[in-house]
């Protein structure tokens, strides 16, 4: 799938105004990506086999303890960008594409825009 597909199935979000709570909504899912380990958690769990990634996985690609790695997990759930599901006692991870797919419209329609522009 190439960008213009993506933009194409998405809510144009750069060519209006966004609404405050939208703004809102967006800012909280960027802040939480910001923190560095969030950002590799995401990139973790998308690029695991079957699209998830159990805490038992994620743990080990860090040196921090499994409740702080906990924590970002909720953070990341929290705005959006994660579901997860109980499986006895382990929790699985995945990401929720329409939500990681809304940030990436909202960067890459000023690349979109500029390259019509160009042409």
């Amino acid at each position: 799938m190439n960008t213009l597909e993506v933009l194409e199935c998405c809510s144009p979000l750069a060519r209006e105004p966004l609404a405050e709570d939208q703004a809102v909504g967006l800012a909280r899912a960027f802040k939480a990506l910001g923190d560095p380990v969030r950002l590799r958690i995401v990139s973790l769990v998308a690029g695991h086999e079957g699209g998830e990634a159990c805490v038992c996985d994620l743990t080990a690609s860090f040196d921090l303890a499994q409740p702080t790695i906990s924590h970002h997990l909720k953070v990341l759930k929290d705005v959006g960008l994660l579901t997860s599901e109980r499986r006895g006692s382990w929790v699985y991870y995945r990401i929720v594409p329409d939500r990681l797919a809304e940030l990436g419209a909202l960067l890459a329609a000023p690349v979109q825009a500029t390259a019509e522009v160009d042409r």
